[in-house]
């Protein structure tokens, strides 16, 4: 089965041309807290410039109001909400079926109490991430990907947090999610860095084959 790849963290048209180069299925762009964060005014200019690239966008928020996505599916009808705050299960399903839900996955939890917290959105796509301290995310950390390896077996997940080209390999061979997602690990100072996007897919792509 073909692994989805997410490259998350885009701010310009020219990322996202990179992203399509190098062969990911989707662009993230942080409407969130983030070093990585992208204005809607930026985003208007990714709009007028993805009609060509065959990408699913993702836009990635956090605890948003209903005003902050209005303004966002505005430019981007189609895309995927990932909602990445503590959002209730109804505020998640009010935005239809393209949704995703962050998971934080401390050292503490397990594999039921995991699963118990996927259970609170069974319409949405759950994107598992590190919780470092009091980072929610955006750690550039991995957690333990055999905590998830039940629920990927159940329903379509997608692994981020410290992910690269390096070991990416590993997590799609034991874990078999639908999808990973990757943000600093694709970036050389701060910056996208096409090599090591061309890198990352290519070691996706080999170890789903």
């Amino acid at each position: 089965m073909r692994t989805w790849v997410k490259f998350c963290g885009c701010t310009s048209p020219d990322d996202v041309r990179a992203a399509a180069d190098a062969g990911a299925d989707a662009f993230g762009m942080i409407f969130a807290r983030s070093p990585r964060r992208i204005a809607l005014q930026a985003a208007e200019a990714i709009a007028r410039r993805r009609d060509r690239l065959a990408l699913e966008a993702v836009a990635v928020v956090a605890d948003p109001s209903s005003g902050d996505l209005d303004a966002i599916r505005a430019l981007f009808p189609d895309a995927w909400l990932q909602f990445s705050g503590n959002e209730t299960p109804e505020f998640v399903s009010r935005w239809g079926g393209r949704v995703m839900k962050t998971i934080h996955v401390n050292p503490h939890d397990d594999a039921v109490a995991l699963e118990r917290s996927c259970r609170e959105f069974p319409a949405a796509r759950i994107l598992f991430d590190t919780q470092f301290g009091a980072r929610p995310g955006g750690s550039g950390r991995t957690f333990a990907w055999s905590s998830i390896g039940g629920i990927a077996s159940q329903r379509d997940v997608i692994v981020a947090g410290g992910l690269n080209a390096e070991n990416v390999g590993a997590c799609v061979a034991g874990v078999r999610p639908f999808g990973v997602d990757v943000r600093s690990g694709i970036e050389t100072a701060g910056r996208k860095d096409p090599a090591k996007m061309r890198a990352f897919v290519r070691a996706v792509r080999e170890a789903a084959a």
